[in-house]
């Protein structure tokens, strides 16, 4: 099996030894079993976080290089000219998580009956097709590449409710809000 273990930076190799295509679900994983399109099987051995976008590059063992390409899914297209309802389409799926591919018309979805009811009801046009899956990274996206998250640490609480944690040698003060609220 190959493994890759390496997302490469700046221009693309102009000849890669392989085709990778993968769901968006596909390329939001670290660690991943996954078939190349000329059937070889593959291991994706990424840093935490990571998140694969159409045309990346992975070198894995061997110097072998692979492209990745994003897979056509089932996608809800919802369109307006009304930039303003736009807006709102985009804040209510939003709130719920959804992950959006944006452009200048229009937002798109993994197909969601619920979700394209709740689209409609907002005075939008909702469409299927079936196309690959670019959603914006987030406000929070990031890889680890300084460090991950998952290593041994330690936390205390200081006196005035600041969380101190203890990385590997590292420090890291806890003492803000991320803005998540749950109801």
């Amino acid at each position: 099996m190959l493994r890759f273990n390496e997302v490469l930076d700046g221009s693309p190799a102009a000849n890669p030894d392989g085709v990778l295509t993968l769901t968006f679900d596909q390329r939001r994983k670290s660690r991943l079993r996954a078939i190349l399109d000329d059937g070889r099987e593959a291991a994706l051995l990424l840093l935490r976080g990571t998140i694969l976008r159409d045309g990346d590059h992975l070198r894995g063992e061997g110097g072998l290089i692979v492209v990745v390409h994003a897979a056509p899914e089932s996608l809800s297209i919802a369109s307006t000219s009304d930039a303003h309802l736009l807006t709102r389409a985009a804040y209510h799926l939003g709130n719920r998580h959804v992950p959006l591919q944006i452009g200048a018309e229009f937002v798109a979805y993994a197909h969601d009956h619920v979700l394209d009811d709740m689209v409609r009801s907002l005075g939008l046009a909702v469409t299927s097709r079936l196309a690959p899956f670019e959603p914006e990274a987030g406000a929070f996206a990031h890889t680890h590449a300084a460090h991950e998250h998952d290593q041994t640490h330690s936390e205390h609480e200081h006196g005035d409710g600041r969380v101190h944690v203890h990385v590997d040698g590292h420090d890291h003060d806890h003492d803000h809000d991320h803005g998540h609220h749950h109801r």
